[in-house]
Formats: structure tokens, sequence, C-alpha cells
């Protein structure tokens, strides 16, 4: 295993275990194979009740965390990787004791690392492979489709034990101690800005020894309340503070040049985008602007930056105006009468309520499509020259 000497950067192997007697022994030895030296070695027993701790007492060399009871995986792997930065270890490898994975691809997940130091690798297995149960295969779809919703990022597999972490720039405090924790860590590890990425793997689920304490119901329950906060996380906080960042990183002629005149999308889904953007950003929801429009742009996969550039159409120096008009135009439906002054704050609207209401919407609908439509014509004649 290459270390230091090579370049500034450190791996170590982590083994959580928790009563696989059977297999934890061959797990052990396979790793050794593959390290340089056996003090690289990180096993957390996690409050077994087998044979694991006089197993563990013929590898001396290694270090080791024994647990009075069960904690969880989660927790096992938090101390493990707390370990591993206490020992000077920049990145971590970490390998499941049930013996499904094959310890020659920590070779693959190191030079993957020397290459790109700062990205999380999880082991791609072939969930179409011989003897893959059908729960984890489904397990996984779902696990891959909450992921890519909650960081934009697509992958095959997401939910592999077989993983390297760049320990060294992750987030070191953590919420979850159960299964749920291998989510939360790529989450909350993607949001940080640290790229996640997978890579190809070998693996065995066609053995008699194999014990998993995976609890479908428990565990699954688990999941799905850490999905539903991560999403709420992701909608009302990430995705916002994400654009926003983007948007004020960029000058308004490299926004128009980069995602109005270059970007990937058809001129269709540019104009709509803009125009959705622009309709959200007129009518009467104060403070929900910038999630609702997000939230519909990542729905019907629209552009989400030109949907959140659309949706600021109501910066502060423009709401008199949308408000003027709104009422206005309310007015002028319902027939009623006001003088200028009537509707010259937002104060003053409140007092005729309905007639904004109504106003908006009208408003929002007729300059959302005036925009759309003339940005599409636009995009259309730049595209044909």
């Amino acid at each position: 295993m290459n270390n230091e000497k090579e370049n500034k950067y450190s791996f170590c192997v982590i083994i959580p275990t928790y009563n696989n007697d059977k297999t934890l022994k061959g797990v052990i030895e396979g790793v050794i194979n593959h390290v340089d030296h056996k003090k690289q070695i990180i096993i957390v027993n996690d409050g077994s009740t087998d044979r694991t701790a006089n197993i563990l007492k013929d590898f001396p060399d290694t270090h080791q965390i024994h647990f009075p009871e069960n904690q969880g995986k989660g927790f096992a792997l938090r101390k493990g990787f707390a370990k591993a930065l206490e020992l000077g270890f920049s990145h971590a490898i970490t390998i499941d004791s049930d013996a499904q994975h094959l310890p020659h691809n920590i070779q693959d997940f190191i030079l993957a690392a020397q290459e790109n130091p700062k990205t999380l690798f999880i082991g791609a297995r072939n969930m179409k492979s011989e003897g893959v149960p059908a729960k984890s295969s489904f397990g996984n779809k779902f696990s891959n489709f909450w992921f890519w919703f909650e960081t934009g990022i697509k992958l095959s597999d997401t939910q592999s034990g077989f993983r390297l972490y760049p320990i060294y720039c992750m987030p070191k405090k953590w919420f979850t101690k159960k299964f749920e924790f291998e989510i939360e860590v790529i989450v909350r590890s993607a949001w940080k800005g640290i790229e996640v990425k997978n890579i190809p793997i070998a693996i065995r689920y066609d053995f008699e020894d194999r014990v998993s304490h995976f609890r479908t119901f428990t565990d699954f329950f688990r999941i799905s309340v850490l999905n539903t906060v991560l999403v709420f996380l992701t909608l009302f906080y990430i995705l916002p503070r994400n654009f926003i960042r983007n948007f004020k990183k960029k000058s308004f002629k490299d926004f128009l040049r980069e995602d109005v005149l270059e970007g990937d999308d058809s001129p269709k889904i540019k104009a709509l985008s803009i125009a959705v953007g622009v309709f959200i950003g007129i009518i009467p929801i104060w403070g929900f602007q910038t999630f609702a429009a997000l939230f519909i742009a990542v729905s019907f996969r629209l552009n989400k930056l030109l949907t959140f550039a659309g949706s600021h159409i109501s910066i502060p120096p423009m709401i008199p105006i949308i408000v003027f008009c709104a009422v206005k135009i309310g007015s002028f439906v319902l027939k009623t009468n006001h003088s200028f002054g009537d509707f010259s704050s937002l104060e003053n609207a409140k007092n005729h309520l309905f007639e904004y209401v109504l106003g908006s919407f009208i408003l929002a609908i007729f300059v959302s499509f005036t925009i759309g439509l003339l940005t599409f014509l636009f995009l259309k004649i730049k595209a044909n020259k």
C-alpha cells in the first residue's frame, strides 16, 4: 500500500464487525495481504457476543476498538474515523466483515484517491449478478434516487459498505449511528463540496457463512425518516444556499453567456425556466419564492439556475411597481376605483388585499408569458445564426 513517502496522503482500512465470527478472520487476513503494515488496519468490535473477541487476539498488531454493547454500524464507523484521524491517516477505506467484499479492490480505491484525493469513492456492485437478493437491489435503487434528489449526483450504487472516505476534509460531527449513517455521511459530504463517485468492485453473495444484520422493517424505517429530514433540508436550505452562492459568483455578463446563451438546455426549456421563475417571483408568496422556484424546477426538470434568476424579478426596487400594477389590475377587473396613493406601498395595498392577490396572478401570467416568449424567440434566432 502506498504511504506518505509517495505523497502527503496516508490510507488505513477500517473493519467494523458485529457477530461475524465465521467470516471475520478471512476478511482480516485478506486485508493484511493488501496493506504495507498491520498498523494500517483498525478493527471496531461493535459489542459482538460470539467468538469475535477471541479471533481478534490473533491480530495484536492491528488497532482495535471494543464496545461492551452493540451500538450500531454508523457509530462503529464514526469511532473508526476518529481513531484514524488520531493516528494521522488522511483517508479511510471501510470494508464489511461478512466477506461479501474482496480485499484486492483496496488497491483500486487507493489509486483512485491518489488521482482525486478530495473524493469519496463508493464501490459499485453489479446488482444484476447472480445471487444478489431482490431486497438489496430494490433498496439500492431506492437509495440511489433519494441521494440524487438530495445532492444532484447520480450513482449506480449508494449502499455498498466498501468505500474510501477522505476523512481529513469531511464533516466531523454526525447525528446517526445505525445503518442510516452510511447515507448521512455521503449526503452531508456532498453538501460540503466533496465529490462522490463510484468505482467498480467485485462482490460475493453466494456463500452460506454470510450474515447480514440489516433489519428490513426497522432499519428501512430509520432510513426513510433520515431521507425525509434530508429532503426537507435540501429544499429549504441546501438548494437555496447553493444557488445563491453560484449566482453571486457570476457577473451578469457571465450569467447571460454561460447559462442563457451557451447552456446545454434547449431554447424551450430555458425560456420556460425563466417564465416559471418570473411567475413565482410575482405571485404573492413573499418569503417562499426561492423554495417554490427550486421545487418546481427540480420536479419538472427545468433549468434550476434560470428559474431561480427569474424569481428575482421581485427584488426590492421592483416590489412597489409589482404591487401597484397588481392592485391596479385587480381593481380594474373588479371594477373598483382607487386613487394612486392607495397603492403606493405594500401597507396600503393590504387594505385592498383581494384586488392585489387577483391582480398579481393576472400580472404574473401576462409578464411571465411575455418574457418567456421573447426569451424563446431570442434564443431561437441566436441559435439559427
